[in-house]
């Protein structure tokens, strides 16, 4: 049962499930709440309550903000978990595991731990022999287009090529459904801004988070050329001993669809042992 939370500028669409510590699920762009339809089931039977949020301007949250930054959602996701009564380990995929960064290092009160996955953090250099490789430079430019011209039809082609080899048994019935809310007005704007929305506010507040951190990355993620350094990248940049990565083999930049069973175990494995409540 969808409930909304009104903040400033609008009102964030989420569901509860379960009973017991507070788990915070937030997709990346371009998606919807329904992102985590395989992960969260398994969170809530293994004793967790788990709140699951639709971003600001996608599925039935409110379009018409102001701004669409990963400051914005960490303010968002940081007001849910008040509202609900944290703190809470908080999972963000893509974009919104960069705005998960800069909720725990703005309010470390209210998140006890974060879950990364392939998360957009730090601002991405792009250099010569990452080209080179061609799931990557695919993917970047399937990306980059869906971002500029605000096409459905190129964003399904890069969450096509986004999940190589396996994929859910659901995914054209899910990718319909996700294309249908998309064509409603002013959502891939949504999408083109965030696109456009440079990580550097993320970035800038690894070195602050205070709270540990898993990084669940897929070997084939198309968004880098190497996603293991990117992982590795991003665990350097926070606080010593404070975040560790788990590799998913064989998924892409949506690990959390494609191996389910995988995710759900190093990610309640990493959630028993930091969540409060």
């Amino acid at each position: 049962m969808t409930e909304f939370l009104t903040v400033e500028g609008g009102r964030i669409a989420y569901d509860v499930a379960g009973e017991g510590p507070l788990i915070v699920l937030a997709h990346g762009m371009g998606d919807g709440r329904g992102a985590y339809r395989f992960l969260l089931p398994q969170l809530v039977a293994a004793g967790f309550r788990v709140a699951n949020m639709d971003l600001r301007g996608h599925g039935e949250s409110s379009t018409g903000w102001a701004s669409y930054t990963r400051t914005d959602v960490a303010g968002d996701i940081l007001a849910l978990i008040s509202h609900l009564g944290g703190p809470a380990v908080v999972v963000g995929h893509s974009f919104a595991g960069g705005a998960a960064t800069i909720a725990a290092a703005r309010q470390p009160e209210l998140v006890s731990a974060l879950v990364e996955i392939c998360p957009f953090t730090r601002p991405q250099q792009l250099a010569p022999a990452g080209l080179r490789v061609a799931r990557h430079r695919t993917g970047l430019t399937l990306l980059l287009g869906a971002v500029l011209t605000r096409s459905v039809a190129l964003w399904k082609r890069y969450l096509d090529h986004a999940m190589p080899g396996v994929k859910p048994a659901d995914h054209a019935r899910y990718l319909a459904a996700l294309e249908a809310d998309l064509r409603r007005p002013g959502r891939m704007a949504v999408v083109g801004r965030m696109g456009g929305a440079a990580p550097k506010d993320a970035g800038a507040e690894l070195p602050a988070i205070r709270c540990d951190a898993l990084v669940v990355m897929g070997t084939l993620d198309p968004d880098w050329a190497d996603p293991r350094a990117e992982a590795d990248g991003i665990v350097a940049a926070m606080p010593a001993g404070r975040g560790t990565v788990a590799m998913i083999e064989g998924a892409g930049h949506y690990p959390h669809a494609q191996y389910p069973d995988e995710v759900a175990a190093v990610t309640l494995a990493f959630a028993k042992e930091h969540a409060h409540g």
